[in-house]
């Protein structure tokens, strides 16, 4: 418990850098948005080479709370906030965490603006939008990436070593899963919000997929089977989805089940439900699980069951914390800048990882029946 709360006062309180650039990267955030100081407000005070210059909001208070809480130099407010974040020639990148509806718009806009964008995930409703995105950003000569943090973390990279090694035989099944108790998204959230792309789905289920296809090394071939939960108050939302899909393997296939919900009934009518933030591989010489693949910055740990020559079962548990007080978004934010400034980043994934987890989120969509998000109608830039 004391080193968890340790790992949690570092993140919230980063040890500030002993030398910092004369011209660092700067940032600006599009939208106050609750997610913003722990993904880059936070992790960026800890880097030497990048600061948050400018945040925008609809509400002028509200970007003028934001900025003086976090120490932002310029807040930009008012129904045409965003636009004049983009418009200011003092702001390099943009940090995009609105609703995954905008996603599309706002991003194509900073790209147009002539800005690198580090977009939060989901990439967009479609992944059509997603293509065009990443199109365009290669066409203008910017960086841009959809923000799955987790994956620059050395504990999802050293499970990832560890199944592509061979260790547990020919993967035979994997399982992804990620859940929260009812209560803790409300009704009126915008993850229940059809038109901004709202879903298990899409929101935690982003995750599951691109774990799962992360582990695989691969893409799905067909959707198995696929079931969401919805309810009367939100009759186009997922609230939970499951789905199993088929992978091909160089012998024959194996499934991955992925798991997505929002709102975890309470067992026995009265109990909650603990989270689930797991992944697993089955082997046909063993299997792994990583508990906490999305966060295990704070916590985590890697159990691995192998069967020796002999018959005998073998267990280990492994932890990869990395550096002190580096989160998942320290890392992200690391290989983000180190890309902007033509280093080759430790980590880095392409613009077809990001098309094909949306495009296989709107498969299972498809196969419940419930469909795909809807594309955005919004006027955007020329490609």
């Amino acid at each position: 418990m004391v080193f968890i709360l340790k790992r949690l006062y570092s993140a919230f309180y980063p040890p500030v850098p002993n030398s910092t650039s004369p011209t660092p990267l700067r940032f600006g955030i599009l939208g106050a948005a609750n997610i913003a100081p722990i993904a880059l407000v936070l992790p960026i005070k800890n880097h030497p080479d990048a600061v948050v210059h400018a945040v925008a909001a609809r509400d002028q208070k509200r970007a003028d709370a934001f900025a003086k809480k976090w120490g932002i130099r310029k807040a930009y407010g008012g129904s045409t906030a965003y636009q004049e974040l983009l418009d200011d020639p003092q702001v390099d990148a943009i940090y995009n965490p609105l609703p995954n509806g905008l996603h599309y718009e706002w991003t194509m806009k900073a790209l147009a603006a002539g800005k690198h964008v580090l977009l939060e995930k989901p990439s967009a409703n479609t992944s059509e939008e997603t293509r065009r995105m990443f199109e365009f950003a290669e066409k203008k000569g910017l960086v841009l990436l959809e923000a799955f943090h987790y994956r620059f973390h050395p504990a999802v990279r050293r499970a990832k070593e560890i199944v592509s090694s061979g260790e547990l035989g020919e993967i035979t099944r994997i399982e992804t899963s990620m859940s929260v108790p009812v209560g803790i998204i409300k009704a009126n959230d915008i993850r229940l919000q059809y038109n901004l792309g709202g879903g298990a789905l899409m929101d935690m289920g982003c995750y599951a997929m691109s774990m799962a296809r992360y582990l695989a090394g691969s893409n799905p071939v067909r959707v198995v089977t696929a079931s969401a939960d919805t309810e009367s108050a939100f009759p186009k939302i997922d609230v939970g989805t499951t789905a199993t899909l088929a992978f091909a393997s160089p012998t024959s296939e194996f499934t991955a089940n992925v798991r997505a919900v929002l709102r975890d009934p309470l067992r026995f009518g009265f109990i909650p439900r603990m989270p689930e933030l797991t992944a697993r591989v089955v082997g046909t010489q063993g299997e792994l699980t990583l508990f906490n693949f999305v966060l295990p910055w704070a916590y985590h740990y890697i159990t691995v069951q192998s069967t020796l020559k002999t018959g005998a079962k073998q267990t280990r548990t492994e932890k990869h914390y990395g550096k002190d007080s580096w989160t998942t978004y320290r890392y992200q934010l690391e290989a983000f800048v180190d890309k902007v400034r033509g280093r080759t980043p430790e980590h880095w994934y392409d613009a077809e990882d990001s098309i094909a987890n949306l495009q296989w989120i709107e498969h299972i969509y498809e196969e419940t029946g419930l469909g795909a998000r809807p594309a955005s109608t919004a006027q955007v830039p020329a490609e």
